[in-house]
């Protein structure tokens, strides 16, 4: 068998989920607890009724490609030749990494913590991967000079997910700018920024910035999975520069030929609705104000989220996340992720998705602000 899949251990966010029984308070996967507009899916089928349920092409149909282009306007990058239509965003990553990197000479640097497969999949590549872990002082900020810090001369991507997984940190545009002009005045070929744009519909600082804006060597990863209750529909896309999106095209090609052709019209739907993709948006805001509350009443200490669904609190000295994920689901009903799972660095901590009904969440939290309460007094 091939030795890198071999060694790269299986996803330890699904091994703790798997654990939740059904009386068990769920703060586990990052998965929308929302029901998707049927809108999307009837008219899909109205689609495949006349049509039938043929390949598209294979970098997606057009107008759905258009469609995406078309609603975020990145300079440069607002054609129908920009976008890859693919099977969600992880394989779009993995399209991103595997087109874009050498393994013979070039590096991938993932700023951390953040959601493990980044480094994995380009382990699986062959490419040489190392993370660079943001301040837990200032609250894993999103610091551009310590990135650039970690830039040598075979930094060839750098992948950021903001809003982030697990942190819920956004990178502001300060931070944003200074990244690029640090990376605009190396010389030599260009470092790409591989931006993980996924939680971009539940974003609550207005600070963020996207890359894509004001920076000619990035590329977008994204999908609707979040943004519209969309997880198992598996429909995701690149937006990037035309050379790169030909060859990605090509990758893409070769892994699944073409995305699912419901899924597409589905999305193209999304997309065809004034304000679409930004249907769950005022639930997630409610939410969030709630969710807020109910960490401050625990005592925990938290991470307070400028985007995504989840909150983060910290585990007291020496206590393992894993052991303390296990007890949890084991003795006291709550499933949390431990946050060892997106690196060494936040193995101090545990990760909260707030997606269930927000009565749900705030007794999760207030469980989980118990336990810690009890271990903080052995």
């Amino acid at each position: 068998m091939n030795p890198r899949v071999v060694e790269i251990a299986g996803s330890l966010i699904r091994e703790v989920a798997l654990k939740r029984r059904e009386t068990t308070i769920d703060l586990g996967l990052g998965e929308p607890s929302l029901r998707p507009n049927g809108a999307h899916f009837e008219h899909a089928m109205r689609y495949i009724a006349k049509n039938g349920i043929k390949y598209t092409q294979n970098a997606g149909d057009p107008a759905l490609r258009e469609a995406i282009a078309a609603h975020y306007k990145y300079p440069g990058m607002h054609a129908v030749h920009n976008v890859c239509v693919t099977t969600g965003s992880q394989e779009a990553m993995y399209v991103t990494i595997k087109t874009l990197l050498d393994p013979a000479k070039d590096e991938l640097l993932v700023v951390e913590p953040t959601f493990p497969s980044y480094l994995k999949m380009a382990r699986l590549e062959g490419v040489l991967a190392r993370g660079v872990g943001m301040s837990e002082s200032d609250d894993f900020a999103l610091d551009a000079q310590r990135i650039l810090a970690a830039v040598n001369e075979r930094t060839r991507a750098i992948v950021i997910c903001s809003p982030n997984n697990p942190t819920g940190r956004v990178i502001h545009r300060d931070q944003a700018q200074q990244l690029v002009r640090g990376l605009e005045s190396r010389g030599g070929d260009p470092v790409w920024l591989i931006h993980d744009e996924i939680y971009r519909e539940q974003t609550f600082d207005e600070e963020a910035a996207y890359f894509a804006e004001y920076y000619p060597y990035t590329i977008v990863t994204n999908s609707v999975s979040k943004s519209n209750a969309l997880t198992g529909l598996r429909l995701g896309w690149i937006i990037g520069p035309d050379a790169f999106v030909a060859n990605a095209i090509k990758s893409h090609a070769w892994l699944t030929s073409c995305a699912d052709t419901f899924a597409q019209q589905v999305a193209l739907h999304v997309f065809m609705q004034p304000g679409g993709i930004h249907e769950h948006r005022t639930w997630y805001r409610t939410q969030f104000s709630g969710v807020l509350e109910a960490l401050e009443r625990s005592g925990l200490r938290y991470i307070k989220p400028e985007g995504s669904f989840y909150a983060c609190v910290r585990l007291p000295d020496g206590v393992k996340s894993y052991d303390a994920a296990l007890q949890l689901v084991q003795e006291h009903d709550v499933l949390a992720i431990p946050g060892v799972a997106f690196g060494e660095l936040f193995d101090g901590w545990l990760r909260l998705s707030w997606v269930s009904r927000l009565r749900s969440v705030s007794e999760g939290i207030g469980r989980i602000g118990r336990y810690v309460t009890l271990l903080r007094g052995k």
